[in-house]
C-alpha cells in the first residue's frame, strides 16, 4: 500500500502558493454564496405566501351562540332577583 502522506503533502504545496495569491481584502462569497442566499430568500417568500394564504382563512370573529346568549341572560336575571 502506498504512502499517502507524501502524496498530500506533495498536493498541498502546490495548493500553498494559490492561498498566497489570494488578496484578503478582497474576498467574496462567490457563486456559493449567491445560491444559498437566494435559496434562502425563496423559501421566505414561499412562506410568505402560505402564510397569507393560511391568514386569509382565518376568521375572527367567533360565531354567536344562542345557547350561550340565553343561558348568560337568564343566570343575570336570577341573579338580580334573588
Amino acid at each position: 500500500m502506498p504512502d499517502m502522506s507524501a502524496s498530500v503533502s506533495l498536493a498541498m504545496t502546490h495548493l500553498a502558493p494559490l492561498a498566497k495569491e489570494v488578496d484578503e481584502n478582497k474576498v467574496t462569497p462567490g457563486v456559493l454564496g449567491f445560491i444559498v442566499f437566494a435559496a434562502m430568500a425563496l423559501a421566505v417568500w414561499a412562506l410568505m405566501k402560505s402564510m397569507n394564504r393560511h391568514m386569509g382563512k382565518v376568521k375572527f370573529k367567533e360565531p354567536t351562540d344562542p345557547d350561550a346568549e340565553s343561558g348568560k341572560t337568564s343566570a343575570d336575571t336570577e341573579a338580580r332577583q334573588s
